[in-house]
């Protein structure tokens, strides 16, 4: 079970950063290590033949890790990415990017999360992320 709603993070989200271009990415499914993001994309994320560009498809495996953290350890706003890989595929095509993202590994000091992210008009993966994010140390 995870220890944030769908709506408490969005909630989060759209409060903590504010100042984010539009349109705004979606969390739609949450469970112990599992996130599912939707964004729909406009012209301001597509690059020339309809794909989606890849740095809306990094923001969001970003986003998607960082919120996988979350379902394990609840809402930690200084957990900052210390790495992010991105392996490009294949051509990302749709309205709407799809994002799932699931942890690997959780230690005291890291976390590595793997995400998937799709376009909605294809099937396939267009691209894979492995994320590092550093975790804030607690106090004794």
């Amino acid at each position: 079970m995870s220890k944030m709603s769908t709506e408490e993070m969005n909630k989060f989200f759209r409060e903590s950063f504010q100042g984010r271009p539009q349109p705004w990415p979606n969390i739609v499914e949450v469970s112990d290590g599992y996130v599912r993001i939707e964004l729909n994309v406009g012209p301001a994320q597509l690059r020339p033949g309809g794909f989606i560009n890849g740095p809306t498809q990094m923001g969001i495996a970003d986003q998607a890790a960082y919120a996988v953290i979350f379902t394990q350890i609840g809402s930690t706003p200084m957990a900052l990415t210390s790495n992010l890989n991105i392996d490009f595929l294949r051509p990302c095509l749709g309205e709407k990017l799809i994002a799932e993202g699931e942890m690997i590994k959780r230690g005291q000091s890291l976390a590595i999360m793997s995400v998937t992210l799709r376009g909605d008009k294809n099937d396939k993966i267009s691209s894979r992320a492995t994320v590092t994010y550093a975790l804030p140390q607690s106090k004794p």
